[in-house]
């Protein structure tokens, strides 16, 4: 899913949880601030946030200086236009001295091509607060260059309450437990499964957690970088385990067809509607916005959130994908260096979290600075876990991972349409994956 996509989404979700009473409260570090007067200077950064995230950031802003009061950070909300100004900036000979950027393939090339300094000196901090593997988000070529300052928890099962207790069910922790939930779901007479097949970012989502979950970090990041083909058996074990969902037309919210032509909204209304079509959707912390803006259904008592189930043993059974935001830096300079270490303390990371509408992989940030049961549950996960990669979408090139109607998004719509091909879905999306890679875009 793209960042354009989350952005959105999750501005709305933000705002809804605001209009409910559920963000702004929690609990903050209260040790005591030493100012840092010895640094001194301005610091030049474009963002994509705009609006109230915008305001947000500038609260993290405005807890740096009450550290370094001597450094000025002139904050630029450039929105979804982040790469275009970039490029532009680069090609002047003028890029900003920090950016937000949250396309990991991106920062990778300006890596590649030599334009962002490498975050050396503050590795021993980042790595005092993240660990290793949010430390390897921001490693490229063997070298830190990114500090992944916010995400989004996309590892989510999201349920209607009343619908699991008519069934007398609880929240599944593992597959197996989900597959006989859905069961006695749609035994009570309500379908299990919301699916918005019409945006195909949603089917590429449950894929990848899927396989995130059942083969772990190091084939997950092999096949985002195509290092393994996608007919690989991998795979197609991974496609076969997802069509234990998206096979079942009659225990989808209005069938197969139905599936395709229901959008990502479509989905989450559908299952937290009065009364529901669905009791379950599976996508990322900003599903809570749309429940909030667009049905009735209440915190704790009309709908909930839990982790993704666990599917294979170990390690994987905890791994979170995420989108995120990663912080580089086009120049080297001591007001630089203070803020981006600043930036990796958990100070920084409280004084958005505790807004709402923030998550982190900072792990010294308590659980209790999150303003709400619903957001502990989402975000809490993330500092959490030990494992964790990116969308491997984004990660993708754009024709394959992220365009409308073709590559991953079109395919997976076909495999809505005939889940019962997963080898040739595989040889379909490896096909598409080759040419996209040999492109390059």
């Amino acid at each position: 899913m793209t960042r354009s996509r989350i952005a959105v989404i999750l501005a709305t979700t933000t705002a809804a949880l605001l209009a409910a009473g559920l963000a702004g409260a929690g609990t903050s570090s209260t040790k005591k601030i030493h100012q840092n007067l010895a640094v001194s200077g301005s610091i030049s950064f474009d963002g994509i946030w705009t609006g109230a995230e915008a305001t947000s950031f500038g609260k993290v802003i405005a807890a740096f200086n009450k550290v370094y009061p001597k450094v000025h950070v002139n904050y630029k909300p450039v929105g979804n236009n982040v790469p275009t100004v970039l490029a532009t900036a680069i090609a002047g000979g003028h890029p900003p001295d920090m950016a937000d950027i949250a396309q990991p393939g991106l920062v990778k090339q300006l890596a590649d091509q030599g334009h962002l300094k490498a975050l050396t000196y503050a590795k021993s901090t980042i790595a005092a607060n993240f660990a290793p593997s949010w430390q390897q988000l921001g490693t490229f070529n063997g070298k830190l260059y990114a500090l992944v300052f916010k995400a989004a928890n996309k590892s989510l099962l999201w349920y209607n309450v009343p619908a699991f207790k008519t069934a007398g069910v609880t929240a599944p922790k593992t597959w197996a437990q989900l597959q006989s939930d859905a069961k006695t779901l749609k035994s009570s007479g309500t379908p299990a499964y919301s699916v918005g097949g019409s945006d195909g970012w949603t089917l590429t989502d449950l894929f990848e957690n899927i396989y995130l979950r059942t083969f772990g970090k190091a084939k997950y990041d092999a096949l985002s970088a195509h290092k393994i083909k996608w007919t690989d058996a991998s795979v197609v074990t991974a496609l076969k385990t997802m069509a234990q969902v998206v096979g079942d037309g009659a225990n989808l919210a209005g069938g197969s067809s139905g599936a395709l032509q229901y959008g990502f909204n479509d989905s989450v209304t559908n299952a937290f509607a009065t009364p529901p079509k669905a009791a379950i959707v599976f996508e990322g912390d900003f599903v809570a916005g749309v429940i909030l803006s667009s049905t009735k259904a209440q915190p704790s008592t009309g709908f909930n959130a839990v982790s993704f189930p666990s599917i294979a043993a170990g390690a994987n059974s905890t791994a979170v994908e995420i989108g995120g935001d990663l912080f580089v830096t086009f120049k080297d300079t001591p007001a630089i260096e203070a803020f981006v270490k600043f930036l990796a303390t958990a100070p920084a990371a409280e004084a958005w979290a505790k807004l709402g509408g923030f998550g982190t992989g900072n792990h010294n940030v308590p659980a209790s600075i999150y303003p709400d049961a619903i957001t502990r549950a989402t975000e809490a996960p993330i500092g959490a876990a030990k494992s964790v990669v990116f969308d491997m979408s984004d990660e993708q090139p754009a024709s394959f991972g992220s365009t409308t109607g073709q590559g991953e998004w079109g395919i997976f719509q076909d495999f809505l349409k005939s889940p019962n091909d997963a080898a040739g879905i595989a040889s379909k999306l490896e096909a598409a994956a080759a040419a996209a890679y040999k492109k390059g875009k």
